[in-house]
């Protein structure tokens, strides 16, 4: 009986031992169990991240992909523009013609844009080509200096007491372009008084 005594106390033993064992196992697979879930949602929410990554960096590209409307410049546009910038040349041009005329009906009125320059004395020139006067003009030559312009050279010598306006010096200088002055061009300037 002592050894049936000692063998159930040993299987008493061994049952607490298993359920012991079983308890403590218990109590791992629970952690590990917690700890798996811990982890798929960690996993789920980084998956979200990444889908929202995704999402903004497809939006990015898309962005840098498409060009803006404002900051480009079309072919047609660019056509658009010369044409534009061809129209408003033709404008200036008529425009200078326009005022060139308007200059020279002043100077038959008398009239003319003040400028200071002193003149020089000269000689008479040859009569310009395309007017041909009756008689030889008589005035002065004068050389263009830095910073000349043919209404400041009219105002110059009117100061002097020759009553000349614009006009009178474009006319006779048919081939003189007011806006192409040059240093050192030798241009006429008719004394209206000297007769």
């Amino acid at each position: 009986m002592k050894t049936i005594s000692i063998g159930l106390a040993v299987l008493i033993f061994i049952a607490a031992f298993a359920r012991a064992q079983d308890s403590a196992t218990q109590q791992q697979l629970d952690k590990l169990s917690g700890q798996i879930q811990d982890l798929l949602a960690a996993q789920e929410l980084q998956g979200k991240r990444l889908d929202a990554l995704e999402k903004r960096l497809g939006e990015l590209s898309d962005k840098v992909n498409t060009p803006a409307v404002s900051d480009t410049a079309s072919r047609d546009d660019l056509k658009a523009l010369a044409a534009q910038v061809q129209e408003i040349d033709q404008k200036r041009q008529e425009d200078r013609q326009f005022i060139l005329k308007q200059l020279e009906l002043l100077g038959k009125e008398g009239g003319s844009p003040p400028v200071s320059h002193r003149p020089r004395a000269g000689t008479e020139p040859p009569p310009p080509a395309g007017d041909n006067p009756a008689t030889p003009q008589k005035g002065y030559d004068y050389k263009v200096q830095a910073g000349d312009t043919v209404s400041a050279i009219a105002k110059a010598y009117r100061d002097q007491g020759v009553k000349v306006t614009v006009s009178q010096i474009l006319k006779a200088n048919p081939k003189l372009d007011p806006a192409k002055l040059y240093v050192g061009q030798k241009i006429f300037i008719p004394d209206p008084n000297a007769k």
